[in-house]
């Protein structure tokens, strides 16, 4: 089973990295394993970046930041905002995945003063749902490497899946790792929409109140199985 996991957290970097969440090294992704365990992406001093983590990039550790066995450590060091992940995932016993990543897009347009709300409704159901009431935003540009920090984080998440860090990246938290890379593709996709609609003189508008009627759950099936088939399967296509 842990092998498993470090497999799907390994894939969830690269698909993170190949839809440009991520640039480099910076950024990660973590899954709960119990309530004392967690597998993070961490570094080791030949660390090619994310677009190329391999499980054994993927560690077992403790929410203390320990190795949670023996040898978990050798040669890996664990990320600097490691609290992220774990105040995040103590927060909310539901949340067992929590992905930290740097979208350029989302960044841009939080800096430009651009909300993320939904512009758009069938386009992206499940993204207009995350962003229906706005996505909340940390408003410090801070290394989150300490409790505290983090604490103030998960405070201005107020319980949504998503937070946005003013001049950092986002935070994301869901129940599958999936969840939590398919959410900040869709806040992705949103920003960029919206940069988009802007830099051709458009104005952002939310859609109609009346629409949401008829913007249905399409079921996890749809909206987690089959989105996360194609994600993975644009990892196989030539560049």
């Amino acid at each position: 089973m842990l092998d498993q996991q470090r497999a799907l957290v390994a894939q969830a970097c690269r698909v993170a990295a190949a839809r440009e969440l991520v640039d480099g090294i910076l950024g990660h992704v973590s899954l709960r394993v119990d309530d004392e365990h967690l597998l993070i992406r961490c570094r080791s001093d030949t660390d090619d970046g994310l677009a190329f983590t391999r499980p054994s990039d993927i560690r077992l550790i403790t929410f203390a930041g320990n190795e949670g066995a023996p040898g978990e450590l050798d040669g890996y060091r664990v990320p600097n905002e490691l609290p992220i992940h774990t105040e995040t995932l103590l927060a909310d016993p539901r949340r067992r995945a929590v992905a930290h990543l740097h979208p350029p897009a989302i960044v841009a347009a939080n800096l430009a003063g651009i909300e993320i709300r939904p512009i758009y409704g069938a386009y992206d159901i499940p993204g207009a749902w995350l962003a229906r009431g706005g996505v909340p935003v940390y408003e410090r540009a801070v290394l989150i490497r300490n409790s505290r920090l983090a604490k103030d984080m998960v405070a201005a998440m107020r319980n949504r899946p998503v937070v946005i860090l003013r001049g950092h990246g986002i935070t994301s938290a869901a129940s599958t790792v999936e969840e939590s890379v398919l959410q900040a593709i869709s806040v992705n996709e949103l920003a960029r929409m919206s940069l988009r609609v802007k830099a051709a003189g458009g104005t952002l508008r939310e859609i109609d109140e009346a629409d949401w009627d008829d913007l249905p759950d399409l079921g996890s099936g749809f909206n987690v199985d089959a989105a996360w088939r194609h994600e993975v399967a644009r990892l196989d296509q030539p560049s």
